[in-house]
């Protein structure tokens, strides 16, 4: 799931005083319950799409509109904060990554609140409205608190910290689609009909926001600021693989949430699993943990460990334990499908060289093969293959970052926000294919929506990202 955004960290960390040096555990601990909490509630919207379709019988495409109206707040408040920026100074700067932390958890607690009013008047545009107003306190979160991590300790440790709160992002989207599937539609709410068996989720969700921004208000958390003076102009435009990549950051995020919206009703068809929608949440947790196994291979695979034996070695390690976790959890038969698929992904993983952009082009080709069979098998093969998809999304949103803000030097932090701005595709893509899905009357067929998106990434991959010397015309 879209979950980190790299920062200009040396820049930061002299804009903050360059205090790098401390022990910053017990703060890092606190700071990485926010990455769980952003990505179990953004994947919770997997499982509100068929809710709501259910309850106020919409098109699928109308439905997908919680999508447009999560992710547009990514880019609208994104879009103001990046004009804030060149004009009047970094704004988290300005009142401390703390307060900014705690500012974004407070707005995405009043967004969770107001599932309650929206249930009560039983009005979906009030269900939109509630969502645009959650994921406007996320957008702030993921403003403050990932230059927040990289800056708690040593510069050349920043990489493995964000990297290790990303997986439990990954987490939270891994168990979103199980606690929220039997919490919406499972046994804790039979008593409740319609929306209201939303209420007390999302009320929950708001008391556990509200006590993690105590928590951090009472912490002794670093307080880190400066005067965030940016010099106005957007001249991070003026690079060629940086443009190419907020397109690319749009269509990967638009091409994952588009394909994870459309997966429980993917599973309920008959020709393909015929499963109910609390069956079929656990198995989209499937595609989401798949993310996070990847991640882990990732960035096992393409850090600059030396030692390539022992490389093979973790990620053998990872794959076992992986495979006992699914074996205990699921049978042997899942656990011996999620090997095979762990051993496609190694396999590409060794195709791409353990190179980035090589690594980049090979998993999105592997996704377009995957997506071809999502869309014209029918059975098991149909449903392990979108569930595969997950799997080699892993590495794509921080390769794809990474590659894009390469040589952007002063241009960093500038670029990194108009990289925030792209995930704008999570709201624009999830209602194209829906849209696709409900004008031909074949949900399976809409999947070569995405596809298109893949195609690009795998341009981005092999081509577009690399860095030229020349500017933007």
């Amino acid at each position: 799931m879209a979950g980190t955004t790299p920062t200009d960290i040396t820049s930061a960390a002299k804009q903050t005083g360059g205090a790098v040096t401390k022990n910053y555990t017990g703060p890092l601990v606190t700071v990485t319950m926010l990455f769980f909490m952003w990505g179990f509630i953004t994947c919770l919207n997997d499982i509100l799409i068929p809710k709501l379709q259910q309850v106020f019988t919409l098109e699928l495409w109308q439905a997908m509109l919680i999508q447009t109206a999560f992710f547009g707040a990514y880019f609208i408040i994104s879009l103001l904060y990046f004009i804030l920026s060149i004009t009047k100074g970094d704004p988290i700067l300005r009142i401390g990554y703390k307060n900014g932390i705690i500012v974004g958890l407070v707005v995405a607690a009043v967004g969770c609140v107001l599932f309650y009013p929206a249930a009560s008047l039983h009005s979906y545009g009030f269900f939109l409205g509630a969502l645009f107003i959650l994921a406007s306190g996320i957008t702030v979160l993921q403003i403050a608190a990932n230059p927040y991590v990289a800056i708690l300790g040593p510069p050349d440790g920043a990489a493995s910290r964000l990297n290790m709160t990303q997986a439990l992002n990954s987490l939270g989207t891994t168990i979103a689609p199980i606690i929220g599937g039997y919490l919406i539609f499972g046994a804790v709410n039979a008593a409740e009909t319609g929306a209201e068996s939303v209420k007390l989720p999302y009320l929950a969700l708001a008391g556990m926001l509200l006590a993690i921004a105590l928590l951090i208000k009472i912490a002794k958390l670093p307080h880190i600021q400066g005067d965030g003076e940016i010099k106005p102009g957007a001249g991070a435009l003026q690079y060629r693989h940086l443009v190419l990549g907020i397109i690319c950051i749009f269509a990967y995020v638009g091409g994952e949430v588009a394909i994870g919206s459309t997966l429980i009703n993917f599973f309920k068809l008959p020709h393909i699993a015929g499963l109910e929608e609390a069956e079929a949440g656990h198995f989209l947790a499937f595609y989401w943990g798949g993310a996070m196994v990847g991640r882990f291979f990732g960035a096992v695979a393409l850090s600059e460990m030396k030692n390539a034996n022992r490389k093979y070695l973790i990620i053998a390690g990872i794959a076992a334990i992986v495979f006992g976790l699914l074996y205990f959890a699921y049978g042997l038969n899942e656990a011996l499908i999620a090997l095979g698929l762990i051993a496609l992904n190694f396999a590409m993983l060794m195709v791409g060289r353990f190179i980035p952009n090589r690594t980049l082009g090979f998993f999105a080709a592997t996704v377009v093969v995957l997506l071809l069979i999502t869309s014209f098998a029918t059975g098991a093969v149909a449903m392990w293959s979108a569930i595969a998809i997950g799997l080699f999304n892993s590495i794509m949103f921080p390769t794809i970052f990474t590659l894009a803000i390469k040589g952007l030097g002063v241009h960093t932090s500038q670029g990194s926000s108009l990289l925030v701005m792209a995930i704008v595709g999570g709201a624009v893509m999830p209602p194209l294919q829906g849209a696709v899905a409900d004008f031909s009357g074949n949900l399976q067929l809409s999947f070569l929506v995405p596809l298109a998106c893949y195609l690009y990434i795998m341009y981005y991959g092999f081509a577009g990202s690399k860095v030229q010397e020349e500017a933007v015309s």
